[in-house]
């Protein structure tokens, strides 16, 4: 088989278009390099450069290249940036979802795995803490209604004309396989708090009066590398069970607080600033954590890598990017 790897120029991209290709899956990435860095694209895998929205751009690599699998990356993913222009969140992740699925219905390609969010669930609650892939959906921003629209588009093309799906809910991603591959926004935590750090400043703790054991929220993380890694295992799955239909969630069924990540970044950094508690953020939810055994069940795919792992990888990219950062 040969995987059309959409957005793999971006961060999470590249790794899976790594992990492919490490395990023997010839890949071609399909990105505008808009958001992504076509230097993190290995030299012997092709680059098409085009839009999602650009149907004949699609029908002519899918032709070219004999792609006869398609892992869908390339979406718009700022949450509080959906919230200021869903008209273009819509746009992009969803017009762009099915001018994607038309271009594959006519390729007559048979596998299609989808990048989904956690956010699909919007702010749960279960007993237990851990949200399954049965928890009810509510997502609560514009960036997680396009993303399980997605699926349910996914999931009726992929019924309508007998083509193999998985969607794949990521938790937080963490990490780099590599320096050269972290990523290079500041828009989740961790570079978040590099960032503070970096500056002398102190790292910010949204609220520490909710229900956990230390007052502050706990979430579950992924490393990237894991995360690429379960991409390989589903684009198998699919490949050797034509028709198949899957949705699984992709953590480690382990909850962080966001006071011990803090505390976690400061050892593995060296910079040990207090962080400053501040209000809580409207939303955010006391506890969320995947439940991932059912992704073990049916990939035999299991997370590998720790926190520590995640923090000392990231890290690692950050000093690249911001020498200044380094504590001799």
């Amino acid at each position: 088989m040969t995987w059309l790897i959409t957005g793999g120029a971006g961060y999470i991209g590249a790794h899976v278009v790594r992990a492919m290709t490490e395990a023997g899956e010839p890949t071609v990435v399909y990105d505008d390099v808009s958001t992504g860095i076509a230097e993190r694209i290995p030299a012997d895998v092709p680059l098409v450069r085009g839009s999602i929205l650009d149907r004949e751009r699609l029908d002519r690599a899918i032709a070219e290249h004999q792609i006869t699998g398609v892992v869908h990356l390339a979406a718009k993913k700022q949450v509080g940036e959906s919230v200021e222009l869903p008209l273009r969140y819509y746009h992009e992740n969803v017009e762009g979802l099915r001018t994607l699925l038309a271009a594959v219905v006519a390729g007559g390609v048979p596998s299609f795995v989808f990048s989904s969010s956690a956010a699909v669930y919007g702010m749960p609650y279960t007993e237990s803490g851990l949200v399954t892939e049965d928890t009810p959906c509510a997502p609560m921003s514009p960036y997680g209604e396009t993303k399980l629209a997605g699926e349910w588009l996914v999931r009726a093309v992929g019924k309508a004309h007998g083509i193999a799906t998985a969607s794949l809910r990521y938790f937080n991603v963490a990490g780099a396989a590599s320096p050269e591959l972290a990523d290079t926004g500041v828009f989740n935590i961790v570079p978040m708090v590099f960032e503070k750090l970096t500056e002398g400043a102190a790292p910010r703790i949204f609220g520490d009066d909710y229900p956990t054991p230390d007052g502050t929220c706990v979430r579950d993380y992924i490393h990237v590398s894991d995360l690429a890694d379960a991409h390989v295992a589903a684009a198998r799955k699919l490949a050797a069970t034509p028709g198949h239909d899957l949705t699984v969630n992709i953590g480690r069924g382990e909850g962080v607080s966001v006071r011990e990540l803090v505390d976690l970044i400061g050892e593995v950094t060296g910079h040990h600033i207090a962080p400053k508690v501040t209000e809580r953020r409207p939303g955010d939810p006391a506890k969320v954590v995947a439940a991932a055994d059912r992704i073990t069940a049916e990939l035999g795919w299991k997370a590998k890598h720790d926190m520590r792992d995640m923090i000392t990888s990231a890290w690692a990219g950050w000093v690249r990017l911001h020498p200044e950062a380094a504590r001799d």
